[in-house]
């Protein structure tokens, strides 16, 4: 399913669903329900699904194997955890050090350098099943945040500390480090963390600027050093990345994790810190049909201002989830009066949302996990993998705004549905 939109109206349109398409598509063919080789046979339960992102910016030609191979490898690390028994949250975090491990993304090894030549990542995590949430923000000399998050997450569910103490969910800083550390996760120096690719930006960025700040004085250098910024922290940029998840067992989870704009103020916290910003996960209720999970990309202060991971969960509840989506990413992020002063808004997010459905007679307790699962951008690209449990490797695909049409402006989203088997 592809849309693509502008501030106007509806650009162009072409439906090119999975259900439509099955004989041809890879969609459909990869998670085809197996046929029973006996009647008296159990199927085997499935362990579930994984979506993940390497950032909604820019994806170079030459650099598009590269950031799809750790897609690939991102989806494998969560499938193995999900084939182990292991529930959404776990699962989600191993999909995110691998992503965080990769020199190619701006996350953990080879994050952005700040203004003073430092790195800082932000992370966070929420579980759909306790609605419990972890983050850190502006962290430092830590190798996966994703990891410091997640102990946030699980410590938090322990219940309060000594003295009635509440537990923290989120923590910034030298005092975030600290607690990691104290938790009994390695620290890691900065400059082990930087790569070559992320050092000679920096080196590169500082000189642009150095050289806009000679070029003149007052207001008009206040403007240049201000263009000067938006080109380098432009679309090429903004590669947070993020995974949702949904287990066996039908919950599901997300996270998120980045090191921020290029040359960004020291103690900048972008939205992959902050609640309802980064990530969303919720399961089902009774006011809610529908599990959701959302993870985003993009201009940290965009998304932070929109609170689009929560925006587009909610929206996720309307029947129709492609239309769900559009309109959210249209009316919500594009048109929202919150950046009516932005020239181009720039966001991605990853979502998928299921419900359980029966898939045969209630005789023999089966029920099956339908996932609807959909990814939209107004980014010049974004790069995404899914991938189930009952697939032999996972599915990599480079999504890209159609040409000539404007970044910031208008928007793509695709997708695609799977069925898990669960016997209950």
């Amino acid at each position: 399913m592809i849309g693509v939109l502008s501030n106007a109206g509806v650009m162009e349109g072409i439906t090119n669903s999975a259900e439509e398409q099955q004989p041809s598509t890879p969609l459909s063919n990869s998670w085809s329900n197996k046929q029973e080789s006996s009647k008296n046979e159990k199927p085997k339960p499935v362990g579930g699904f994984v979506l993940v992102h390497a950032g909604a910016g820019y994806h170079s030609e030459s650099k598009a194997k590269e950031y799809k191979h750790v897609c690939k490898r991102a989806c494998q690390r969560a499938v193995d955890r999900l084939k182990a028994g292991a529930l959404a949250v776990e699962a989600v975090t191993a999909a995110l050090v691998e992503l965080e491990d990769s020199p190619f993304t701006n996350a953990g090894m080879g994050s952005n350098l700040n203004l003073s030549g430092g790195i800082e990542c932000d992370a966070s995590i929420m579980d759909g099943k306790s609605l419990h949430y972890g983050a850190v923000g502006a962290i430092s000399g830590i190798k996966n945040p994703v990891l410091v998050a997640n102990r946030l997450l699980s410590e938090a569910q322990r219940g309060k500390l000594s003295a009635g103490r509440i537990p923290p969910c989120f923590l910034v800083g030298r005092g975030a480090h600290d607690w990691a550390v104290s938790h009994g996760i390695p620290p890691c120096p900065s400059e082990k963390m930087a790569t070559k690719f992320s050092l000679s930006a920096y080196k590169r960025n500082k000189r642009k600027m150095e050289l806009a700040e000679k070029l003149d004085t007052g207001h008009n250098q206040t403007k240049k050093r201000r263009q000067s910024c938006e080109n380098e922290n432009g679309s090429g940029c903004l590669d947070t990345v993020g995974a949702v998840v949904v287990d066996l067992e039908g919950n599901v989870a997300a996270a998120v994790s980045s090191g921020g704009l290029a040359m960004k103020h020291p103690g900048r916290v972008g939205q992959a810190a902050h609640y309802g910003c980064g990530c969303w996960a919720e399961n089902t209720c009774n006011m809610n049909p529908y599990s959701t999970a959302v993870s985003t990309s993009g201009c940290g202060e965009h998304l932070i201002r929109t609170m689009l991971a929560r925006e587009c969960s909610t929206a996720m509840q309307s029947e129709d989830a492609h239309q769900a989506l559009l309109e959210a990413m249209q009316n919500k992020f594009i048109s929202s009066p919150f950046l009516a002063s932005e020239d181009r808004v720039l966001g991605g997010v990853i979502v998928l949302r299921c419900c359980r459905c029966v898939e045969a007679p209630p005789s023999q307790n089966i029920q099956g996990i339908l996932v609807e699962f959909l990814w939209s951008h107004t980014t010049e690209s974004m790069c995404v993998g899914y991938m189930s449990a009952q697939d032999s490797k996972a599915k990599t695909h480079i999504s890209r705004l159609p040409p000539g049409t404007v970044p910031g402006q208008c928007l793509a989203i695709e997708g695609g549905v799977c069925r898990l088997s669960v016997v209950e």
